[in-house]
């Protein structure tokens, strides 16, 4: 058997460029910017559609807004919450809505975003809850909820919550 520098004689190195192009190409393309030019533009619109949508959902459930408190979920929601059992739209809204029924007890909740991904029609936003809790009169405490909410664009272009899992943070 002959040793590899001989089979690319130095009149023939075509073989041996076509190998190390190969590596080259695909070197050049995993670092080309993932998103295509205008596509930034896309996800930061994305993102602030998301954040207003969150906002408007903190101020409905704050307002005890019935009539929008579950404009944020997607209709085939799932969703998930530590030591609760998994709820779709209609259980999930009407847990909201009887929360907001209850008169002796006030929830507010306050949101802090960690970062939202965009992927295409979907995304994925880190999120932290804070909800405060005060009952005839007097505060209980806040629960705070880390987060994450899949959001998925709809076919009206607003953005809802398709999935979710929270859970409460250790004291």
């Amino acid at each position: 058997m002959r040793p590899v520098r001989r089979r690319f004689s130095r009149g023939n190195r075509k073989p041996l460029r076509q190998l190390a192009t190969g590596p080259v190409v695909a070197a050049a393309v995993l670092a080309a910017p993932l998103e295509p030019s205008g596509a930034a533009e896309v996800t930061a619109a994305a993102e602030s559609e998301i954040r207003a949508a969150i906002e408007n959902w903190r101020s409905a459930f704050n307002a005890r807004d019935e009539q929008r408190v579950c404009d944020l979920f997607a209709p085939d929601i799932v969703a998930n919450y530590q030591g609760e059992p998994e709820r779709d739209y209609p259980s999930l809204c009407e847990m909201l809505r009887t929360a907001l029924r209850d008169s002796e007890t006030t929830y507010l909740y306050s949101v802090k975003i960690d970062d939202i991904a965009v992927y295409d029609e979907t995304a994925v936003v880190r999120l932290v809850w804070a909800l405060e809790i005060e009952k005839a009169g007097k505060r209980q405490g806040t629960i705070k909820e880390p987060a994450i909410d899949i959001f998925r664009r709809q076919t009206d272009g607003s953005w809802k919550i398709a999935r979710y899992l929270a859970y409460p943070a250790s004291p």
